[in-house]
């Protein structure tokens, strides 16, 4: 998808309406049209990033700093007994507007939204295959 396409560039460049709450040093947060739960936002930055893996460091962390403040702003609003921060990547994420952005939602108990694991989490895995894995990261990271 390219930015000419993308409905949250749209939403930047002014052509399309949002319920704008933030909008400075390169990002962009507003109410999710589909409000999952009351007070569901998304976190964008300003230029199309298709997912996490173009954004640059200093984007990611413009980011998260809204987040954090938009976070204190639904604490203080809602009074949520509980908070997620969601993202995701790719269609087999469940990504499905091709330009990385950030959830907030607000979550109260029963309040519908399923939870990262709606059939309780798995049992944990073998000590050597996290292991394993872990060896595998930290050569990328070096």
């Amino acid at each position: 998808m390219s930015s000419a396409d993308c409905p949250f560039c749209a939403i930047v460049r002014g052509e399309l309406p949002a319920s704008v709450i933030l909008d400075e040093g390169g990002i962009l947060a507003f109410m999710d049209l589909r409000q999952a739960v009351p007070g569901h936002v998304l976190v964008i930055p300003r230029r199309h990033v298709v997912d996490i893996y173009g954004l640059e460091t200093e984007e990611a962390a413009t980011v998260m700093r809204a987040a954090l403040r938009i976070a204190h702003a639904l604490r203080a609003e809602y009074d949520p007994p509980g908070l997620n921060l969601w993202q995701s990547n790719g269609e087999a994420g469940g990504q499905e507007v091709m330009h990385f952005h950030l959830h907030l939602h607000p979550r109260q108990a029963g309040d519908g939204l399923l939870g990262l694991y709606p059939h309780g989490p798995p049992q944990p895995g073998e000590a050597v295959q996290r292991e394993a894995m872990a060896l595998a990261l930290r050569k990328h990271l070096a």
